[in-house]
């Protein structure tokens, strides 16, 4: 199994209970009732990696706003093509984190004014689809950044492209946490700062539109050029004949 595991996954130093929601999404209706499931990607393989640990202190936010969190350890991850058929076992894992999730939070280092190669790896892993399924489309993204000089969002920004391409619904709010090595202790854990109040505000975030919109994926992921090329009949239509029948009289 590809999967980092999650330091300390209940301890939160640096948030303030009094001021976060137990549950963020507890007034939208909810009729799946499941923990939202929330994939993490993080873009360096540094022992002291600060995408991850910035990944580490929003899945234990995601674990504490009562979803799912797993974290996929790319350590092993071939470059896209290396691997003839895409065979290998951690190319193959990824596909299936990312088939089960519902939502994802991508963070990378800003390198060369870039996401990391690493980063972009992972991304070209997932494709479209294979076969009838889609691993990324209807999912909601979350985008993080870490840099280790002054604020910037060169790669926020390139992994709002890349979301989009992917077909995902990539919420409002990011997070980019400039010089990264001061906001971190020396136990890897984040302090309590603006940055770190920001990184909450997207996971609360996306757990309402995770929430929001997972029982509507079929129905707003439902293309018509997709349902001519397969000869589908819209659902509505799908049922009732005589209203398909005149439907096509117009054609």
């Amino acid at each position: 199994m590809s999967l980092r595991p999650l330091p300390d996954p209940d301890a939160l130093p640096a948030l303030e209970f009094c001021y976060a929601h137990a549950r963020p999404a507890t007034p939208l209706a909810d009729p799946l009732g499941h923990p939202p499931r929330i994939l993490l990607l993080y873009g360096s393989l540094r022992a002291r990696s600060y995408s991850r640990l910035a990944v580490e202190e929003a899945a234990r936010l995601v674990r504490r706003f009562g979803g799912e969190p797993r974290i996929f350890d790319p350590s092993d991850l071939p470059f896209p093509d290396q691997v003839r058929a895409d065979g290998h076992p951690a190319v193959q894992q990824l596909r299936e984190l990312s088939l089960w999730s519902e939502g994802q939070i991508w963070c990378s280092p800003e390198r060369h004014g870039q996401i990391t190669g690493l980063m972009k790896a992972q991304i070209d892993h997932l494709p479209l689809n294979v076969g009838s399924l889609r691993p990324t489309q209807g999912r909601t993204l979350a985008v993080m950044q870490v840099s280790g000089g002054s604020q910037s969002f060169n790669a926020v920004n390139t992994l709002r492209l890349l979301g989009r391409w992917m077909r995902m619904f990539t919420i409002p709010n990011q997070s980019s946490v400039a010089k990264a090595f001061d906001e971190f202790d020396a136990a890897g854990r984040m302090r309590a700062s603006p940055y770190y109040e920001r990184i909450v505000d997207v996971v609360e975030e996306l757990m309402r539109f995770t929430v929001l919109l997972r029982p509507h994926i079929d129905l707003l992921t439902d293309r018509y050029s997709e349902r001519k090329a397969d000869g589908r009949l819209p659902t509505a239509l799908a049922g009732n004949a005589d209203i398909a029948n005149q439907e096509r009289s117009h054609d």
